[in-house]
């Protein structure tokens, strides 16, 4: 079933080795993906419910994000929704708009 596999927890089935490259997996970045695959991997993993943390440059991929944390220079600028974020002049909507532009 490839990526939509059900996995037992904590991954019984799997040798040592299978369990740590799963891990590793979970890890990736999808910077190198194209936009569609990469909004397919994210709603995957959105429709697990798990907790997550993401690191993106690329805004799209946070859209769903129960709360995101804006970084300037290593300090939090800004926190909120998406929604939120986007209709609040500041750092996040900027890049927004770099990325529309």
């Amino acid at each position: 079933m490839g990526m939509h596999s059900v996995i037992n927890e904590g991954g019984g089935s799997f040798s040592g080795g299978q369990r740590q490259r799963l891990m590793i997996a979970r890890a990736l970045a999808t910077s190198a993906l194209d936009n569609r695959t990469q909004q397919i991997v994210s709603e995957s993993i959105r429709r697990r419910k798990v907790t997550r943390i993401t690191i993106a440059h690329r805004l799209s991929t946070i859209r769903h994000a129960d709360r995101i944390y804006v970084l300037d220079g290593g300090t939090v600028a800004q926190v909120g929704t998406f929604d939120e974020l986007t209709s609040t002049p500041g750092l996040f909507l900027r890049m927004m708009e770099r990325q529309i532009a």
